[in-house]
């Protein structure tokens, strides 16, 4: 039987050091055996993070990726939902589902405009940087 308790959300600023690149807002909901995860640019102040996930899309760039059964290997993963024509979530999600052998949902909703312009990879490299660090946080509790 699955308890409310065994289910809980959380959200967090993913701050750069790098001062050109945006914060990123990143929300965990944590089920059994998998994360379903959203990471986007963080609007207005940092206190505030909650509302960047409300503002969000959640189905810019989602993803479901397994971890595999056999190490070494890849496991499954499907694109839920694309609007441009990368599979960011879906590499990302792969990574994260093998590093932390649980089923993750993923969703990145990084607008355009900061990928294209040159910041994208640091920015996805601060993101999955982020998410692996908040996620070895819940993972050693």
């Amino acid at each position: 039987m699955i308890s409310a308790s065994s289910i809980s959300v959380e959200t967090q600023v993913l701050t750069s050091s790098n001062l050109s690149q945006p914060a990123l807002a990143l929300q965990v909901i944590q089920l059994v055996d998998s994360y379903m995860l959203w990471v986007g640019v963080a609007e207005g102040s940092l206190d505030d993070v909650q509302k960047s996930t409300l503002r969000g899309n959640l189905c810019k760039d989602w993803a479901c990726a397994m971890p595999p059964i056999t190490a070494g290997t890849i496991g499954p993963a499907t694109s839920l939902f694309r609007s441009t024509g990368s599979d960011i979530a879906l590499s990302m999600a792969q990574r994260l589902a093998r590093r932390f052998k649980k089923q993750i949902l993923l969703s990145v909703d990084i607008p355009s405009t900061y990928l294209a312009a040159g910041q994208g990879p640091g920015i996805l490299l601060e993101a999955e940087k982020g998410i692996v660090k908040v996620l070895s946080g819940i993972e050693n509790k």
